[in-house]
């Protein structure tokens, strides 16, 4: 059972609330969950371990990939890691997509539908990608998905308060999603905001959006974050999948 004042994970309020559906955020009390952090595997393992116990999952049952700060989705119709994938989309019951994070915003797309579901881990890089539009684009044409059909999170992340940027980031981004500081000199940018955008203008309702009250700079005892730390961090894992014992 989760300690509710240090909790391993936190649900997402629209997407915990259908039925055979789990999604789930992690904090930094669930330990580093990264396998690319230069941490020792068996720590990593052992907290990874800990976690698939906690959900009732196994580790057969988990999809991942080495995200490569890219816009390359991955259909997944098995479990493991694969290599240099951003975005992980499947219809197969008790398979569990998997990304990591530690600034970047997570995205869980769910289709109830067709009984589809996405994971997306969105940097600066992803976002100006447009890869929450591309993983959408490629659940509706592989599984026929009707945006307006799904519900989706935008998770936990570096918020706009904190992500100060150079010139050079900030005019990549629609000036819609851009602050510039006059009293400190520096642009900032709302990546909340961005992907909520490429969600709402791919066609998702707006009520069928939830946002992520949490910033990893800001709650930093209980999220982690890279910028904070200086790069000397673990990852927080968001997942999504169906399970097998569907309700009549």
């Amino acid at each position: 059972m989760q300690d509710p004042v240090r909790p391993l994970f936190r649900l997402p309020q629209l997407l915990g609330a259908i039925d055979d559906l789990l999604a789930v955020e992690t904090t930094r009390h669930a330990g580093n969950l990264g396998l690319y952090t230069g941490d020792r595997p068996q720590r990593v393992d052992h907290h990874r371990r800990r976690l698939w116990l906690a959900l009732g999952l196994s580790e057969g049952a988990v999809a991942g990939a080495h995200q490569v700060h890219g816009d390359r989705v991955l259909h997944a119709t098995s479990a493991g890691q694969s290599e240099g994938y951003d975005a992980l989309i499947t219809d197969r019951t008790g398979l569990f997509l998997s990304i990591t994070v530690a600034d970047c915003t997570p995205i869980l797309i769910c289709d109830p539908e067709r009984r589809a579901v996405a994971a997306i881990h969105a940097g600066w890089r992803g976002t100006v990608a447009r890869i929450v539009a591309k993983t959408l684009a490629e659940m509706s044409a592989t599984f026929g998905t009707d945006p307006r059909d799904c519900l989706a999170s935008v998770g936990t992340c570096i918020d706009e308060c904190e992500f100060e940027v150079g010139s050079e980031v900030a005019e990549q981004f629609d000036p819609a999603f851009v602050r510039w500081d006059e009293l400190r000199a520096k642009h900032f940018v709302d990546l909340k905001a961005a992907n909520r955008a490429q969600l709402l203008d791919a066609g998702l309702p707006a009520p069928q959006i939830e946002v992520s009250p949490y910033c990893t700079v800001q709650h930093n005892t209980d999220y982690f974050s890279y910028r904070a730390e200086q790069g000397r961090t673990g990852r927080m894992l968001a997942l999504i999948g169906w399970r097998k014992n569907r309700k009549a």
